[in-house]
Parts: structure tokens; C-alpha cells; sequence
């Protein structure tokens, strides 16, 4: 009897065993759960840890604004020019500029003038070899000699020294020659007047240009350092601008050197005709002999 109930109930529990596995088994298996291996396990391997979620796909971002199209040049217009180069320009860049631009018309203006004055001068030149030397005494030469002549004020000048104005302790050969040459003198003197200035504008003009260029090309530096960058267009325009004010200090100062030179160069004619004048005339007035 105790056989026979030990087999029914080996036989329950047989059936109860298959029935849970069966069950077990239709059941979806769970995601393994990540196993730390343990620190004192040797030869332990880490298990893959579980790959994290995706995160969602962020949206798409929206299109950029399409930048402006550059305005197009007009025909002849020159952004980095002079007119551009005024516009933009501070201060002391146009400070600069006036300075510059009062030289150059001084020098032109003193070289016209002085040029006109020595053409008046040498054409009284001739004038003195065709009508003074002609005439029958120095009173009538002296007369057809224009009033505003040099040479009718270094006439003048001799005839009033021979006129017995010497003193006892000049003779009246080295009063005449003194006389002659006092008057030689300031003639000279107007004809030099203003030749200085020329010298001076071709001497300094550079300096002045370069001084607008360095100070055109800081204020590019500082404008590359502000933009953060230096592409073409922030260091062309500056750059560009600051070497107009050189350009422009080479410009005024090559015409006052070449129109000094030239006016000196006459001047030094204009001093020998008026030399040889007064020597000739010195020598009528002692000798009376032309």
C-alpha cells in the first residue's frame, strides 16, 4: 500500500513539474541584467553593458537667411580712392591732407610768380644792350630803361655815387663799387624771395606724407584687431588709403625740388647779367669810356 501511494504520488508531482515547465517555457525571456563580475573572481569578464537609448532625432534645423547680394560698383566708382579715402579718413588724415595741399599750392603759386619775374628781369636785359649802351649820355640811357628795371636802380645807384658823394676816406672808385654792390644785393634779395619756401616744402613734404601713412596704417591695425580677422578686404582698404597720404607727399615735394632748382638756376643768370652791368657801368663812371 505505502508502494502503491508513493507511486501515485511520484506520479502528481511528475505532472505538475512538466505542466510548470511548459509554461515556463511559453513565457519571453527577460533582458539579462548586467552582471558586475565579482572583484574577488578571478578571470572574470565584464559583461557588455546594455546599450543605452537612442536619443530622438532633433528637428531639422531651419534654413539660413540667404545673405544680401554685394551692391554692384558703379562704372568709374573706386571703393579704396582719394574721394573714398577723404570720406573715411579722421582728423589727423585730413589734417594731413591740408597741410599737403597748402604746400602745393604755395608752390605753385611762388613758382609762377618768381617765373614771371625773372622772364620780366631778362627781357630788360636785352633791352639794356640795345637802348642803354646806345644812348648819348647816362641820363638818356637811364630814361629808356623801364622804371620798375633792376638794372635803371643799379644805373641810378652809380650816377648818384659819381656825383661826388665820396668822402675823404673813400675814394670815389670804391664809393662806386660800394654803391654798386649795396644795390646788387637787394636786388638779389627780391629775386630770392620766396625761392626758400620751395626748399622747404621739398625737404619736409615727405616727411609729412609719411606721417599720414603710419598713422593710416595704425588705424588699420586697430581695425583688423577689432574685426578679429585679417581677410583682404578689412587690410586693403586701409592700407591702400594710408599709402595715398605717401603718394601725395612724393607729389608736392618733387615739384618744389624741380621748380627751386629751375628758379635758382635762373637767378644765378639774372646775378651775372646784373654783375656785368654794374661792372661795365663802374668803369664808364671812373673812366667816362663805354
Amino acid at each position: 500500500m505505502i508502494t502503491k501511494h508513493l507511486a501515485i504520488a511520484a506520479a502528481l508531482v511528475f505532472f505538475a513539474g512538466a505542466s510548470a515547465g511548459e509554461a515556463f517555457a511559453q513565457q519571453p525571456p527577460a533582458a539579462p541584467a548586467a552582471q558586475t563580475p565579482s572583484a574577488g573572481a578571478p578571470g572574470g569578464s565584464m559583461a557588455a553593458p546594455a546599450p543605452a537609448a537612442s536619443a530622438p532625432a532633433p528637428a531639422e534645423a531651419a534654413p539660413a537667411a540667404p545673405k544680401p547680394a554685394a551692391q554692384p560698383l558703379a562704372p568709374g566708382e573706386n571703393p579704396y580712392g582719394f574721394q573714398a579715402f577723404w570720406e573715411k579718413s579722421d582728423l589727423v588724415l585730413k589734417t594731413v591732407l591740408a597741410i599737403l595741399g597748402v604746400m602745393s599750392i604755395g608752390t605753385w603759386y611762388i613758382f609762377f610768380t618768381k617765373f614771371w619775374d625773372q622772364s620780366r628781369v631778362l627781357s630788360q636785359g636785352r633791352i639794356v644792350d640795345r637802348r642803354f649802351w646806345s644812348s648819348a649820355n647816362l641820363n638818356e640811357g637811364i630814361d629808356k630803361l623801364p622804371k620798375n628795371s633792376l638794372f635803371r636802380s643799379v644805373a641810378e645807384s652809380g650816377v648818384r655815387a659819381a656825383s661826388g658823394q665820396g668822402t675823404g676816406l673813400v675814394n670815389l672808385n670804391d664809393w662806386i663799387s660800394m654803391s654798386l654792390n649795396r644795390q646788387l644785393e637787394e636786388a638779389n634779395g627780391k629775386m630770392q624771395g620766396g625761392v626758400a619756401f620751395l626748399a622747404s616744402v621739398g625737404s619736409t613734404a615727405p616727411f609729412v606724407g609719411l606721417f599720414g601713412t603710419v598713422w593710416g596704417i595704425l588705424n588699420a591695425l586697430i581695425a583688423i584687431g577689432v574685426a578679429g580677422q585679417a581677410s583682404i578686404d578689412k587690410v586693403a582698404g586701409p592700407v591702400g588709403q594710408a599709402l595715398i597720404a605717401t603718394a601725395l607727399g612724393l607729389a608736392v615735394a618733387v615739384p618744389a625740388v624741380l621748380c627751386y632748382n629751375y628758379l635758382v638756376r635762373r637767378n644765378k643768370v639774372i646775378n651775372e647779367k646784373l654783375r656785368s652791368f654794374a661792372s661795365d657801368l663802374q668803369t664808364y663812371l671812373i673812366t667816362n669810356k663805354k
